[in-house]
């Protein structure tokens, strides 16, 4: 036994010492045990850590042959065109494509033409297919039933985003001359603007805009085929028209202002030099005044198809001479209902109720071109005849070389 002192405070206040016994041995062999306790609970956790990883490595060795841990690796990771001086550009899902659309008849063809006439840029003709491929996805999706089948299929969103962002990157990048910025025309691609932007996400968008009434008559009179419109009548093209342009407007609000940038046609035409600044700033394109020469290079760097309906208009400069083309041929009951069948005119700032319209005056540049139009119209008509017979005759030997 041994004994211990200590002081402690007393109730009154005061230091009290005092003295207590144990017993060394008893408690000594108390912490003893307890070493020893603690030695065989460490040594327990030890032998049980030690039994799972031996049965997470067995685990795992059997299980490699039966389901190995793959994934689906591209080939290609960089793409490349290539220039006619071997010049390699590369292109891929982060490259800041160029989309024109808008209705057909609304000047898609002649702002795709300004743009290919700057040497960084290229569109080239219609592909046709790039809508199509988008509107065969937009069918997908509207039924459950066929989303359900392609889920349960293992075609995922990005599955589906894979393969429709390689198609349509492709198809651009591959149907025309390699050039730094790459560029889309075909009108009702803006049908599907916000999904491309997702799958595209720095890309930019035009969305031409033209009075409703000269789109419609421009259809009409050009016999333009159009899915769901009435040749035949005014009221259903234009209640056609309004469906489309309401649809295209909503996605273009929907990207933003920094992704999508409407172009009105008629002030395109009025004032093309200031527009086309507005637009290659808008495009991070520096300014090349070859944009408002587009007629000099027609069948050298920019190609034409004889199957889209505008290259003949194309071929002649800026003019105003198709701006007010509508006027006088419409019916007198649709001109009186024009604001209920139409009312996306009101919306795009185009009054519904003036017959003719006032769409203001051009600049000096335009109007010279337009009179020098009129004065040598036997000349223009000559010029489009020989560069569309001169297009069916280059793509006809690229066509026999390919």
């Amino acid at each position: 036994m041994k004994t211990k002192s200590g002081i402690q405070w007393g109730t009154d206040g005061t230091l009290h010492r005092y003295k207590f016994r144990y017993n060394t041995d008893r408690d000594e062999q108390t912490c003893c045990d307890c070493m020893m306790g603690m030695k065989l609970k460490k040594s327990m956790c030890y032998v049980v850590v030690c039994f799972i990883s031996v049965l997470l490595i067995c685990y795992n060795f059997l299980q490699c042959d039966k389901k190995p841990n793959m994934i689906m690796v591209p080939s290609e990771h960089e793409k490349f065109v290539y220039t006619q001086q071997g010049k390699a550009i590369e292109y891929g899902r982060e490259s800041p494509l160029i989309f024109i659309g808008g209705m057909p008849r609304s000047g898609t063809t002649l702002m795709r033409a300004m743009i290919d006439a700057h040497p960084d840029v290229r569109c080239g003709e219609e592909t046709r297919i790039v809508p199509r491929i988008l509107g065969m996805r937009a069918q997908w999706y509207k039924s459950e039933t066929e989303k359900r089948r392609l889920q349960e299929a293992g075609i995922s969103d990005f599955v589906i985003d894979s393969a429709i962002s390689a198609f349509v990157l492709e198809v651009i990048a591959k149907h025309g001359e390699a050039a730094p910025r790459l560029c889309n025309k075909d009108p009702f691609t803006l049908k599907s603007s916000v999904y491309l932007k997702k799958i595209f996400p720095n890309s930019k968008f035009l969305f031409m805009i033209r009075d409703g009434r000269a789109t419609v008559h421009s259809i009409i009179s050009r016999r333009i085929t159009i899915t769901g419109f009435d040749l035949t009548s005014y009221r259903n093209c234009l209640s056609k028209w309004n469906r489309a342009m309401e649809s295209m407007y909503a996605q273009c609000l929907h990207v933003g202002a920094r992704h999508c940038l409407p172009v009105y046609y008629e002030q395109l035409t009025l004032h093309p030099e200031l527009w086309m600044k507005r637009i290659l700033k808008f495009l991070e394109i520096p300014w090349n005044d070859t944009v408002l020469h587009h007629e000099d290079y027609i069948g050298k760097e920019i190609s034409l198809s004889k199957t889209e309906k505008s290259s003949d208009q194309v071929i002649r400069p800026v003019n105003i001479d198709a701006m007010a083309k509508w006027v006088g041929h419409l019916p007198a009951d649709v001109i009186k209902d024009m604001a209920t069948i139409a009312p996306m005119l009101r919306i795009l700032g185009y009054d519904p109720e003036s017959n003719p319209p006032n769409y203001g005056a051009p600049d000096p540049r335009v109007a010279d071109n337009t009179m020098h139009m009129h004065q040598n119209e036997g000349f223009w008509r000559k010029k489009e005849e020989e560069l569309l017979k001169s297009e069916q005759k280059q793509k006809k030997r690229h066509t026999e070389k390919s």
